[in-house]
Protein backbone atom coordinates (compact mmCIF):
# COMPACT_ATOMS: atom_id res chain seq x y z
CA UNK A 1 0.00 0.00 0.00
CA UNK A 2 1.61 3.26 -1.13
CA UNK A 3 0.78 5.27 2.16
CA UNK A 4 2.30 8.92 0.02
CA UNK A 5 -0.45 8.05 -2.30
CA UNK A 6 -3.31 7.55 0.47
CA UNK A 7 -2.16 10.94 2.29
CA UNK A 8 -2.56 12.64 -0.64
CA UNK A 9 -5.82 11.44 -1.57
CA UNK A 10 -7.50 12.38 1.53
CA UNK A 11 -6.08 15.75 1.36
CA UNK A 12 -8.27 15.65 -2.25
CA UNK A 13 -11.24 13.67 -0.70
CA UNK A 14 -11.82 16.10 2.34
CA UNK A 15 -11.55 20.07 0.85
CA UNK A 16 -12.17 22.50 3.79
CA UNK A 17 -14.88 24.45 1.40
CA UNK A 18 -18.52 25.12 0.64
CA UNK A 19 -20.79 24.62 -2.16
CA UNK A 20 -21.49 28.67 -3.73
CA UNK A 21 -18.76 30.29 -1.43
CA UNK A 22 -15.84 31.37 -3.28
CA UNK A 23 -14.33 32.20 0.46
CA UNK A 24 -12.45 29.99 3.25
CA UNK A 25 -14.07 28.62 6.49
CA UNK A 26 -14.46 30.95 8.80
CA UNK A 27 -13.10 30.53 12.09
CA UNK A 28 -15.62 30.18 14.96
CA UNK A 29 -13.95 28.90 18.34
CA UNK A 30 -17.09 27.38 19.41
CA UNK A 31 -18.49 25.52 16.65
CA UNK A 32 -16.26 24.02 13.84
CA UNK A 33 -17.98 24.36 9.91
CA UNK A 34 -18.37 21.08 9.98
CA UNK A 35 -20.80 21.42 12.69
CA UNK A 36 -22.04 24.46 11.16
CA UNK A 37 -23.45 22.00 8.60
CA UNK A 38 -25.02 19.95 11.33
CA UNK A 39 -26.65 22.80 12.63
CA UNK A 40 -28.18 24.18 9.43
CA UNK A 41 -29.69 20.63 8.27
CA UNK A 42 -31.10 20.38 11.65
CA UNK A 43 -33.04 23.72 11.54
CA UNK A 44 -34.02 23.31 8.02
CA UNK A 45 -37.68 22.90 7.08
CA UNK A 46 -36.54 19.73 4.51
CA UNK A 47 -35.52 17.78 7.87
CA UNK A 48 -38.58 19.26 9.92
CA UNK A 49 -40.82 17.45 7.62
CA UNK A 50 -38.85 13.87 8.35
CA UNK A 51 -40.83 13.68 11.25
CA UNK A 52 -44.27 13.34 9.34
CA UNK A 53 -42.75 10.57 6.85
CA UNK A 54 -42.47 7.06 6.11
CA UNK A 55 -39.64 5.22 7.21
CA UNK A 56 -41.63 1.37 7.08
CA UNK A 57 -44.90 2.07 8.34
CA UNK A 58 -47.08 4.94 7.07
CA UNK A 59 -49.24 6.42 9.74
CA UNK A 60 -48.54 4.57 12.14
CA UNK A 61 -51.16 4.95 15.04
CA UNK A 62 -48.28 4.41 17.14
CA UNK A 63 -45.60 7.31 18.68
CA UNK A 64 -43.46 4.55 19.05
CA UNK A 65 -42.32 3.26 15.72
CA UNK A 66 -39.40 5.28 13.53
CA UNK A 67 -40.23 8.23 11.11
CA UNK A 68 -37.81 8.68 8.82
CA UNK A 69 -36.46 11.94 11.20
CA UNK A 70 -36.01 9.55 14.34
CA UNK A 71 -34.33 7.03 11.42
CA UNK A 72 -31.91 9.67 10.38
CA UNK A 73 -30.84 10.55 13.57
CA UNK A 74 -30.11 7.58 14.73
CA UNK A 75 -27.94 6.91 11.21
CA UNK A 76 -26.18 9.88 12.50
CA UNK A 77 -25.58 8.62 16.05
CA UNK A 78 -23.73 6.00 13.92
CA UNK A 79 -22.44 7.58 11.74
CA UNK A 80 -20.35 10.05 14.22
CA UNK A 81 -18.96 6.76 15.44
CA UNK A 82 -17.74 5.42 12.23
CA UNK A 83 -16.31 8.89 11.40
CA UNK A 84 -14.63 9.11 14.32
CA UNK A 85 -13.11 5.77 14.20
CA UNK A 86 -11.95 6.27 10.62
CA UNK A 87 -10.29 9.41 11.68
CA UNK A 88 -8.33 8.18 14.58
CA UNK A 89 -6.96 5.30 12.25
CA UNK A 90 -5.89 7.98 9.40
CA UNK A 91 -4.02 10.12 11.75
CA UNK A 92 -2.07 7.08 13.68
CA UNK A 93 -1.20 6.41 9.70
CA UNK A 94 -0.24 9.77 8.80
CA UNK A 95 -2.98 10.78 6.28
CA UNK A 96 -4.91 13.64 7.61
CA UNK A 97 -4.02 17.24 7.91
CA UNK A 98 -5.97 19.98 9.08
CA UNK A 99 -8.69 17.93 9.86
CA UNK A 100 -9.06 15.56 13.31
CA UNK A 101 -10.90 12.87 13.96
CA UNK A 102 -14.32 14.92 15.65
CA UNK A 103 -14.15 16.86 12.10
CA UNK A 104 -14.78 13.44 10.11
CA UNK A 105 -17.51 12.43 12.88
CA UNK A 106 -18.85 15.78 12.42
CA UNK A 107 -19.33 15.21 8.22
CA UNK A 108 -20.54 12.31 8.44
CA UNK A 109 -23.15 12.88 11.27
CA UNK A 110 -24.31 15.92 9.09
CA UNK A 111 -24.25 13.38 5.93
CA UNK A 112 -26.89 11.20 8.06
CA UNK A 113 -28.68 14.06 8.46
CA UNK A 114 -29.36 14.52 4.96
CA UNK A 115 -29.44 11.35 3.33
CA UNK A 116 -32.67 11.16 3.26
CA UNK A 117 -34.27 14.57 2.99
CA UNK A 118 -35.81 13.99 -0.72
CA UNK A 119 -37.65 11.11 -0.18
CA UNK A 120 -41.42 12.28 -1.09
CA UNK A 121 -44.43 10.77 1.28
CA UNK A 122 -45.07 7.47 1.59
CA UNK A 123 -41.45 5.90 1.16
CA UNK A 124 -40.41 4.23 -1.96
CA UNK A 125 -43.39 3.12 -2.60
CA UNK A 126 -44.06 7.14 -3.00
CA UNK A 127 -40.89 7.31 -5.28
CA UNK A 128 -42.64 4.38 -7.31
CA UNK A 129 -46.05 6.49 -7.28
CA UNK A 130 -44.48 9.41 -9.13
CA UNK A 131 -42.00 7.68 -11.56
CA UNK A 132 -45.57 5.38 -12.50
CA UNK A 133 -47.36 8.57 -12.92
CA UNK A 134 -45.44 9.82 -16.06
CA UNK A 135 -45.37 6.34 -17.27
CA UNK A 136 -49.29 5.25 -17.27
CA UNK A 137 -51.24 8.20 -16.22
CA UNK A 138 -51.93 10.34 -20.14
CA UNK A 139 -51.22 14.08 -17.84
CA UNK A 140 -47.23 12.41 -16.92
CA UNK A 141 -47.19 10.54 -20.24
CA UNK A 142 -48.41 13.87 -22.34
CA UNK A 143 -46.11 16.31 -20.61
CA UNK A 144 -42.86 14.34 -20.39
CA UNK A 145 -42.97 13.56 -24.19
CA UNK A 146 -42.41 17.77 -24.67
CA UNK A 147 -39.11 16.97 -23.08
CA UNK A 148 -35.65 15.93 -24.18
CA UNK A 149 -34.57 12.24 -23.41
CA UNK A 150 -32.61 13.40 -20.57
CA UNK A 151 -35.04 15.67 -19.05
CA UNK A 152 -37.36 12.91 -19.11
CA UNK A 153 -35.38 10.06 -17.58
CA UNK A 154 -35.43 12.29 -14.29
CA UNK A 155 -39.39 11.67 -14.14
CA UNK A 156 -40.01 8.51 -15.28
CA UNK A 157 -37.11 6.61 -13.00
CA UNK A 158 -37.86 9.50 -9.91
CA UNK A 159 -35.24 8.99 -7.34
CA UNK A 160 -34.80 10.37 -3.71
CA UNK A 161 -31.40 10.79 -3.82
CA UNK A 162 -31.39 12.79 -6.93
CA UNK A 163 -34.03 15.30 -4.90
CA UNK A 164 -32.24 15.10 -1.81
CA UNK A 165 -29.16 16.61 -3.72
CA UNK A 166 -31.62 19.24 -5.05
CA UNK A 167 -33.16 20.16 -2.22
CA UNK A 168 -29.56 20.39 -0.33
CA UNK A 169 -28.14 22.62 -3.66
CA UNK A 170 -31.15 24.45 -4.81
CA UNK A 171 -34.60 24.44 -3.09
CA UNK A 172 -33.30 25.19 0.70
CA UNK A 173 -32.07 29.30 1.05
CA UNK A 174 -32.79 28.93 -2.94
CA UNK A 175 -31.42 32.30 -2.90
CA UNK A 176 -27.61 31.48 -2.41
CA UNK A 177 -26.26 29.44 -5.05
CA UNK A 178 -25.45 26.41 -3.55
CA UNK A 179 -28.82 26.39 -1.78
CA UNK A 180 -27.67 25.56 2.60
CA UNK A 181 -23.69 25.86 1.03
CA UNK A 182 -22.99 22.68 3.03
CA UNK A 183 -19.47 21.89 2.68
CA UNK A 184 -18.36 19.97 -0.25
CA UNK A 185 -16.74 16.53 1.79
CA UNK A 186 -20.84 16.67 3.44
CA UNK A 187 -22.32 16.77 0.24
CA UNK A 188 -20.02 14.29 -1.33
CA UNK A 189 -20.98 11.55 1.44
CA UNK A 190 -24.71 11.52 0.51
CA UNK A 191 -23.86 10.78 -2.93
CA UNK A 192 -24.50 6.88 -3.32
CA UNK A 193 -24.88 6.85 -6.83
CA UNK A 194 -22.74 9.63 -8.73
CA UNK A 195 -24.75 9.35 -12.21
CA UNK A 196 -27.38 10.90 -13.92
CA UNK A 197 -30.69 9.00 -14.89
CA UNK A 198 -29.77 8.26 -18.27
CA UNK A 199 -27.27 6.17 -16.80
CA UNK A 200 -28.19 2.13 -17.07
CA UNK A 201 -28.03 0.33 -13.81
CA UNK A 202 -25.07 -1.59 -13.40
CA UNK A 203 -25.48 -4.38 -11.23
CA UNK A 204 -21.78 -5.41 -10.55
CA UNK A 205 -20.87 -2.04 -9.39
CA UNK A 206 -23.45 -0.57 -6.23
CA UNK A 207 -22.91 2.48 -7.47
CA UNK A 208 -24.41 2.43 -9.98
CA UNK A 209 -27.28 0.91 -9.45
CA UNK A 210 -29.79 3.94 -9.60
CA UNK A 211 -29.06 7.96 -9.74
CA UNK A 212 -28.05 10.94 -7.50
CA UNK A 213 -28.10 13.75 -9.77
CA UNK A 214 -31.19 15.52 -12.02
CA UNK A 215 -30.22 17.61 -15.10
CA UNK A 216 -31.48 20.58 -13.52
CA UNK A 217 -28.62 20.05 -11.03
CA UNK A 218 -26.10 18.56 -13.25
CA UNK A 219 -23.58 21.63 -12.79
CA UNK A 220 -23.88 21.59 -9.39
CA UNK A 221 -22.97 17.94 -9.14
CA UNK A 222 -19.91 18.09 -11.45
CA UNK A 223 -18.73 21.24 -9.19
CA UNK A 224 -19.09 19.09 -6.01
CA UNK A 225 -17.36 15.83 -7.29
CA UNK A 226 -14.66 17.89 -8.87
CA UNK A 227 -13.38 19.29 -6.32
CA UNK A 228 -13.78 16.58 -4.18
CA UNK A 229 -11.42 15.13 -6.73
CA UNK A 230 -13.62 11.99 -7.30
CA UNK A 231 -12.54 9.50 -9.60
CA UNK A 232 -14.23 9.91 -12.68
CA UNK A 233 -15.52 6.75 -14.92
CA UNK A 234 -13.86 5.87 -17.62
CA UNK A 235 -16.41 5.40 -19.97
CA UNK A 236 -19.74 6.35 -18.48
CA UNK A 237 -20.29 10.33 -19.58
CA UNK A 238 -21.20 11.94 -16.73
CA UNK A 239 -20.30 9.80 -13.89
CA UNK A 240 -18.07 9.17 -11.18
CA UNK A 241 -16.75 6.69 -8.70
CA UNK A 242 -17.75 7.06 -4.86
CA UNK A 243 -16.35 9.37 -2.53
CA UNK A 244 -14.91 6.79 0.75
CA UNK A 245 -17.38 8.15 3.32
CA UNK A 246 -20.47 7.31 1.35
CA UNK A 247 -19.56 4.04 2.20
CA UNK A 248 -19.63 4.34 5.47
CA UNK A 249 -22.41 6.42 5.49
CA UNK A 250 -24.20 3.59 3.58
CA UNK A 251 -23.07 0.94 6.44
CA UNK A 252 -24.28 3.02 9.10
CA UNK A 253 -27.82 3.39 6.83
CA UNK A 254 -28.30 -0.41 6.50
CA UNK A 255 -27.09 -1.12 10.11
CA UNK A 256 -29.97 0.62 11.34
CA UNK A 257 -32.72 -0.50 8.57
CA UNK A 258 -31.21 -4.15 9.40
CA UNK A 259 -31.71 -4.06 13.27
CA UNK A 260 -33.96 -1.20 14.11
CA UNK A 261 -36.86 -1.83 11.34
CA UNK A 262 -37.04 -5.37 12.84
CA UNK A 263 -37.55 -3.75 16.04
CA UNK A 264 -40.23 -1.53 14.97
CA UNK A 265 -42.22 -4.84 13.59
CA UNK A 266 -41.56 -6.00 17.31
CA UNK A 267 -43.47 -3.35 18.64
CA UNK A 268 -46.47 -3.73 16.37
CA UNK A 269 -46.11 -7.36 17.38
CA UNK A 270 -45.48 -8.39 13.24
CA UNK A 271 -42.58 -10.37 14.78
CA UNK A 272 -42.65 -12.51 18.24
CA UNK A 273 -39.97 -11.50 20.98
CA UNK A 274 -38.36 -14.90 20.64
CA UNK A 275 -37.67 -14.64 16.83
CA UNK A 276 -36.39 -10.83 17.26
CA UNK A 277 -34.07 -12.20 20.34
CA UNK A 278 -33.15 -14.77 18.21
CA UNK A 279 -31.92 -13.13 15.31
CA UNK A 280 -29.96 -10.22 17.18
CA UNK A 281 -28.21 -13.23 19.20
CA UNK A 282 -27.78 -14.49 16.11
CA UNK A 283 -25.79 -11.35 15.26
CA UNK A 284 -23.80 -11.22 18.68
CA UNK A 285 -22.65 -14.44 18.46
CA UNK A 286 -21.02 -14.18 15.61
CA UNK A 287 -17.96 -12.35 16.70
CA UNK A 288 -18.70 -11.90 20.36
CA UNK A 289 -19.78 -13.87 23.55
CA UNK A 290 -23.63 -13.21 24.64
CA UNK A 291 -24.22 -10.76 27.25
CA UNK A 292 -25.86 -13.51 29.21
CA UNK A 293 -24.86 -11.91 32.56
CA UNK A 294 -26.40 -8.63 31.61
CA UNK A 295 -29.50 -9.90 30.06
CA UNK A 296 -30.11 -12.06 33.26
CA UNK A 297 -30.47 -8.74 35.43
CA UNK A 298 -33.13 -6.99 32.54
CA UNK A 299 -37.04 -7.84 33.40
CA UNK A 300 -38.92 -6.60 30.94
CA UNK A 301 -38.62 -8.15 27.09
CA UNK A 302 -38.35 -5.14 24.92
CA UNK A 303 -35.54 -3.64 27.48
CA UNK A 304 -33.65 -7.16 26.56
CA UNK A 305 -34.60 -6.37 22.73
CA UNK A 306 -33.05 -2.77 22.76
CA UNK A 307 -30.02 -3.97 24.30
CA UNK A 308 -29.70 -6.57 22.33
CA UNK A 309 -30.03 -4.23 19.33
CA UNK A 310 -27.20 -1.39 20.91
CA UNK A 311 -24.90 -4.25 21.31
CA UNK A 312 -25.34 -5.77 17.91
CA UNK A 313 -25.25 -2.42 16.51
CA UNK A 314 -21.69 -1.42 17.94
CA UNK A 315 -20.15 -5.18 16.71
CA UNK A 316 -21.94 -4.18 13.04
CA UNK A 317 -20.25 -0.88 13.27
CA UNK A 318 -16.15 -2.35 14.13
CA UNK A 319 -16.55 -5.33 11.68
CA UNK A 320 -17.35 -2.89 9.18
CA UNK A 321 -14.73 -0.50 10.05
CA UNK A 322 -12.16 -3.31 9.44
CA UNK A 323 -13.61 -4.00 6.13
CA UNK A 324 -13.09 -0.21 5.38
CA UNK A 325 -9.20 -0.23 6.69
CA UNK A 326 -8.74 -3.75 4.54
CA UNK A 327 -9.79 -1.84 1.22
CA UNK A 328 -8.57 1.42 2.12
CA UNK A 329 -6.57 2.00 -1.31
CA UNK A 330 -9.33 0.02 -3.40
CA UNK A 331 -12.13 2.70 -1.60
CA UNK A 332 -10.07 5.36 -1.83
CA UNK A 333 -9.28 4.75 -5.62
CA UNK A 334 -12.61 4.19 -7.10
CA UNK A 335 -12.00 0.42 -7.08
CA UNK A 336 -14.34 -0.81 -4.56
CA UNK A 337 -17.31 -2.49 -5.91
CA UNK A 338 -19.70 -3.79 -3.39
CA UNK A 339 -21.05 -2.62 0.18
CA UNK A 340 -18.38 -2.58 3.16
CA UNK A 341 -21.70 -4.87 4.82
CA UNK A 342 -21.13 -7.71 1.91
CA UNK A 343 -17.56 -8.00 3.51
CA UNK A 344 -18.60 -8.20 7.35
CA UNK A 345 -18.35 -11.41 9.31
CA UNK A 346 -21.80 -11.39 10.06
CA UNK A 347 -22.86 -11.06 6.58
CA UNK A 348 -25.30 -14.42 6.30
CA UNK A 349 -27.00 -13.09 8.80
CA UNK A 350 -28.00 -10.47 7.59
CA UNK A 351 -28.92 -11.17 4.51
CA UNK A 352 -31.43 -13.72 6.72
CA UNK A 353 -32.65 -10.71 8.81
CA UNK A 354 -33.51 -8.99 5.12
CA UNK A 355 -34.49 -11.59 3.86
CA UNK A 356 -37.69 -12.41 6.65
CA UNK A 357 -38.07 -8.24 6.93
CA UNK A 358 -38.96 -8.53 3.29
CA UNK A 359 -41.32 -11.48 3.44
CA UNK A 360 -42.83 -9.85 7.11
CA UNK A 361 -42.42 -6.69 7.63
CA UNK A 362 -41.96 -4.82 4.26
CA UNK A 363 -45.01 -6.62 2.84
CA UNK A 364 -46.86 -6.93 5.80
CA UNK A 365 -50.72 -5.89 5.53
CA UNK A 366 -50.26 -2.96 7.77
CA UNK A 367 -47.56 -1.77 5.04
CA UNK A 368 -49.04 -2.71 2.00
CA UNK A 369 -52.89 -1.33 2.67
CA UNK A 370 -51.41 2.30 3.27
CA UNK A 371 -48.83 2.09 0.91
CA UNK A 372 -51.64 0.98 -2.37
CA UNK A 373 -53.52 4.08 -0.58
CA UNK A 374 -50.23 6.16 -1.22
CA UNK A 375 -50.40 5.11 -4.96
CA UNK A 376 -53.74 6.80 -5.34
CA UNK A 377 -52.96 9.79 -3.41
CA UNK A 378 -49.95 10.64 -4.83
CA UNK A 379 -51.07 9.85 -8.65
CA UNK A 380 -54.19 11.99 -7.71
CA UNK A 381 -52.06 15.00 -6.54
CA UNK A 382 -49.87 15.16 -9.35
CA UNK A 383 -52.66 15.02 -12.19
CA UNK A 384 -54.04 17.85 -10.39
CA UNK A 385 -51.23 20.13 -10.36
CA UNK A 386 -49.22 18.86 -13.42
CA UNK A 387 -52.57 19.41 -15.40
CA UNK A 388 -53.09 22.89 -13.96
CA UNK A 389 -49.29 24.00 -14.53
CA UNK A 390 -49.93 22.71 -17.97
CA UNK A 391 -53.01 24.67 -18.50
CA UNK A 392 -51.77 27.77 -17.43
CA UNK A 393 -53.78 30.63 -17.88
CA UNK A 394 -56.02 28.59 -20.11
CA UNK A 395 -57.58 26.36 -17.85
CA UNK A 396 -60.70 27.24 -16.02
CA UNK A 397 -61.85 28.21 -12.23
CA UNK A 398 -60.55 24.65 -10.98
CA UNK A 399 -56.62 25.52 -12.84
CA UNK A 400 -56.61 28.51 -11.40
CA UNK A 401 -57.55 27.68 -7.84
CA UNK A 402 -55.41 24.71 -7.74
CA UNK A 403 -52.69 27.07 -9.49
CA UNK A 404 -53.17 29.64 -6.38
CA UNK A 405 -52.36 26.58 -3.62
CA UNK A 406 -49.30 26.25 -5.17
CA UNK A 407 -46.41 27.94 -3.11
CA UNK A 408 -44.51 31.25 -4.69
CA UNK A 409 -41.26 29.16 -4.78
CA UNK A 410 -42.81 27.20 -7.97
CA UNK A 411 -43.38 30.09 -10.10
CA UNK A 412 -41.75 32.96 -11.68
CA UNK A 413 -41.58 35.97 -10.02
CA UNK A 414 -44.45 37.39 -10.91
CA UNK A 415 -45.77 33.86 -10.24
CA UNK A 416 -45.96 33.04 -14.15
CA UNK A 417 -45.66 29.36 -14.77
CA UNK A 418 -42.28 28.44 -16.44
CA UNK A 419 -42.40 28.15 -20.55
CA UNK A 420 -40.04 25.45 -19.96
CA UNK A 421 -41.78 22.09 -19.08
CA UNK A 422 -39.15 20.35 -17.46
CA UNK A 423 -38.93 23.15 -15.08
CA UNK A 424 -42.73 23.75 -14.55
CA UNK A 425 -43.32 20.08 -13.83
CA UNK A 426 -39.95 19.80 -11.64
CA UNK A 427 -41.62 22.04 -9.69
CA UNK A 428 -44.80 20.27 -8.84
CA UNK A 429 -42.85 16.98 -8.12
CA UNK A 430 -40.68 18.97 -5.41
CA UNK A 431 -44.18 20.52 -4.36
CA UNK A 432 -45.51 16.86 -3.95
CA UNK A 433 -42.46 15.35 -2.78
CA UNK A 434 -41.96 17.86 -0.30
CA UNK A 435 -45.29 16.85 1.07
CA UNK A 436 -45.81 14.97 5.07
CA UNK A 437 -47.55 12.02 4.44
CA UNK A 438 -50.37 13.79 6.24
CA UNK A 439 -50.20 16.56 4.19
CA UNK A 440 -50.75 15.02 1.48
CA UNK A 441 -53.63 12.64 2.08
CA UNK A 442 -55.22 16.10 3.79
CA UNK A 443 -54.30 18.17 -0.15
CA UNK A 444 -55.87 15.22 -1.54
CA UNK A 445 -58.84 14.83 0.61
CA UNK A 446 -58.93 18.54 -0.33
CA UNK A 447 -58.92 18.32 -4.25
CA UNK A 448 -60.90 15.31 -4.31
CA UNK A 449 -64.16 16.63 -2.27
CA UNK A 450 -63.60 13.48 0.53
CA UNK A 451 -63.74 16.45 3.22
CA UNK A 452 -64.46 19.91 3.34
CA UNK A 453 -63.05 22.22 5.72
CA UNK A 454 -66.71 23.09 7.16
Amino acid sequence: MNDLYLKQRWQELLPQARLGVNSSFDVQSYRTDFQKDFDRLIFSAAFRRLQDKTQVFPLAQTDYVRTRLTHSLEVSSVCRSFGSMLGEYLVENGRLENITPADLGAILAAGALAHDIGNPPFGHAGEEAISRFFKRNPVGQEVVAKMSDAEKADFLAFEGNAQAFRVLTRLQNSDNRGGLQLSLPVLASIIKYPCASSQKPDEHNIAFKKFNYFQSEKALFAEVVQKCHLVKHKTIEGAWYRHPLTYLLEAADDICYHLVDLEDAYRLSLISSEEIIHYLEAVISVTAQLPTNKLAKIGRTKDKVEYLRAFAIGLLIEQAMQVFKDHEEAIVSGKFTTGLLDHIPATEVLSKIKAYSQEHVYHSDTVLEVGIAGFKVLDTLLEAFVGAVEQGDQGGARTKMLLKFLPDQFFTEDRRVSDDPYTRVQQVTDFVSGMTDRYAVKVFKMITGVDLPV
